[in-house]
């Protein structure tokens, strides 16, 4: 779990995955999913593990896929590498997946073990879930009010009403997001720019990751009376 949080602010439109192989007791490979197009995250496992994968057990956080897409399908190289058991926390909500990584690794003789720790690891992927099983894209309120339920001063100027470690989360949700939806209104009293700002990110974040993989979330404005001017923040900043 902890290795596919690591892929949170680079994988989409693809889910977070991590996976770990042990053997005998002793961790012999391991990785992550990085971004679409790019290896799975059972994939970075089982190069690290080389041979010792053989007769080992492969933790995933999400079932191995079944399909063709970009990459090649995980559980017929899981069965290739002869791993033994697998143990996923949760089924592939994807309909090309839904359970049939599963089917086959247990066709080709590979004990499955599936749910362990499953709340986790849907925590993980609530966006990705969320458009699986619906179609529809997953929704986060970000509202700033003081405790008497204000957000402007009585003159109707904006004011910082939230503290440093609030102003990072905000640029940590808006890293993982692909839009941020506001109104015209909004964005004119604050002269927001509504990017994801590198210096506001938290300094785990930054440590970790470089500039350029943070993506920038797309910016969508309710603006029905066409009032935004051009010398806004909002059009000259990166976004």
């Amino acid at each position: 779990l902890k290795l596919a949080r690591r892929g949170i602010y680079t994988t989409a439109p693809n889910p977070n995955v991590g996976c770990v192989i042990v053997r005998d007791g002793v961790i012999v490979g391991e990785g992550y999913h990085h971004r679409a197009g790019e290896p799975h995250a059972e994939v970075h496992a089982m190069r690290m593990a080389g041979d010792k994968a053989e007769g080992a057990t492969a933790y995933v956080t999400l079932e191995p896929c079944s399909h063709y897409g970009r990459t090649p399908p995980c559980a017929e190289g899981l069965i290739k590498a002869k791993v033994a058991r697998v143990v996923c926390a949760m089924e592939d909500p994807n309909p090309k997946v839904a359970g049939r990584g599963i089917q086959m690794l247990r066709e080709a003789g590979v004990e499955v073990q599936v749910g362990l720790l499953e709340n986790d690891a849907i925590e993980l992927n609530r966006g990705f879930i969320k458009f699986m099983q619906t179609g529809m894209p997953f929704i986060q309120l970000k509202m700033a009010a003081s405790l008497d339920g204000q957000s402007a001063l009585s003159n109707g100027k904006s004011q910082w009403i939230t503290s440093p470690q609030a102003r990072q989360d905000v640029q940590r949700y808006r890293a993982q997001s692909g839009g941020i939806l506001s109104t015209s209104k909004t964005v004119m009293d604050d002269n927001a720019s509504l990017n994801v700002r590198w210096d506001d990110l938290p300094q785990s974040v930054q440590a970790y990751y470089e500039l350029t993989e943070v993506r920038q979330p797309a910016r969508v404005i309710l603006d029905r009376q066409q009032k935004l001017s051009d010398d806004l923040k909002l059009f000259s900043t990166e976004g």
